[in-house]
Parts: structure tokens; C-alpha cells; sequence
């Protein structure tokens, strides 16, 4: 996987890598270890969260939507990404500026600087990365599978500041399993990817 990652580092291109995977796979530990082999290696590499580019809860919560339509079709903020992000990356190989990453303890965004050189690696990890509003985004995909049984398990540990296990499970029945659901029938990510991790 990292090699396959190295070998697209050529003539100096900056490489956009898609870490994809459903609610508790395991993503931000990949993206993690994937940080910490490269810039061991001394390649330039910049991480972003799918979830630094969503809009605030007066949008992405909407009464005239189910929950998991508005989760699936209200959250994400793709139109800036494209924009401010990924397109001055693939015109000029390198990105300097200030971009809005959102805060969710605040509910608001605050500005960040960036310094992307060419030659980078630009990681992105978040779910639902391989829908089409984001098809010409990556370079490479890796898609990390895991049962949904197994991430419940892990999530009720995890996402306690939802509330109880109940409230929790809740959750994830009413907004985001259905949500994933769609993704998988309507992409089929693990077979979309470059790379599979079976998890």
C-alpha cells in the first residue's frame, strides 16, 4: 500500500490519497500510521478530516429530511473543498493559503494556514469518499472493510458524548447505518478502491 502510494510520487506530483471507510473502520488510526511511515521518510504530507469540511447543525440537521438523508446529503461542505482545496492542488501541484476547517465544539469555522508543497502527499480520511461528487478527487483509495456488528462494538465505546449506549445505538439506526447502507449499495466501495484493508 505505501509503496503503491510512492511509486505516484513522481516528477515532483503532489498525490491526493482517499482514506474511505465507514463509521468506526478504523480510518483515522490508518491515516495515523500512513502519517507516521511517510514523514519518517521525509515525505511532506498533509492530513485532512473529512469531517474538518461539514456545515454547521442549522444546516446539516433538517426537519423536512429523515435523519439519514440529511446525514448522507446535508453534511459535508464538498463544494468548498473542491474549490479552495483540491483544485488549486491539481493546478499549481502545491497549495498555500488559508482554508476554513470546521470546529464542532463551537459550531463554527476557524481558519487554518496551509503550506502544501509539491511533492506532498495529501491524505484524506472521512467516510463516503467515493460518491461522485468526489470521483475525481484521488489519486489512490483505500478502503478499510469491517463488519457493521464489529464497528457498533467499537462506536458504543467510542462515541460516549452522544449519550448512553442506548442513545448511541439510537444514533447510528436512525442516521448513519442507513446512510452507509445507501453508500455501500449505491458504490460498492470495497470494490471502487485501489486497496482493501479487511478489518
Amino acid at each position: 500500500m505505501l509503496e503503491k502510494i510512492k511509486e505516484k510520487l513522481t516528477d515532483g506530483k503532489t498525490v491526493i490519497v482517499g482514506i474511505d471507510g465507514l463509521g468506526g473502520a478504523g480510518k483515522s488510526s490508518i491515516s495515523e500510521e500512513i502519517y507516521e511511515e511517510l514523514s519518517g521518510e521525509n515525505i511532506p504530507i498533509q492530513v485532512f478530516h473529512i469531517d474538518d469540511f461539514i456545515h454547521p447543525k442549522k444546516i446539516r440537521y433538517n426537519d423536512n429530511y429523515a435523519e439519514w438523508e440529511c446525514y448522507y446529503n446535508l453534511q459535508w461542505r464538498y463544494d468548498y473543498l473542491l474549490e479552495n482545496v483540491i483544485n488549486p492542488i491539481r493546478k499549481n501541484g502545491k497549495f498555500t493559503g488559508l482554508i476554513e476547517l470546521y470546529d464542532k465544539d463551537e459550531d463554527r469555522y476557524e481558519k487554518k494556514s496551509v503550506d502544501i508543497k509539491e511533492g506532498s502527499v495529501v491524505l484524506i480520511e472521512g467516510i463516503f469518499l467515493q460518491r461522485e461528487e468526489l470521483s475525481q478527487v484521488f489519486d489512490y483509495m483505500i478502503y478499510i472493510d469491517v463488519p457493521e456488528s464489529e464497528r457498533l462494538t467499537r462506536v458504543l465505546k467510542r462515541d460516549g458524548y452522544i449519550g448512553t449506549a442506548d442513545d448511541i445505538k439510537e444514533k447510528y439506526e436512525n442516521r448513519y447505518f442507513p446512510a452507509e447502507r445507501h453508500y455501500v449499495n449505491m458504490y460498492s466501495p470495497s470494490k471502487l478502491a485501489d486497496y482493501v484493508i479487511k478489518g
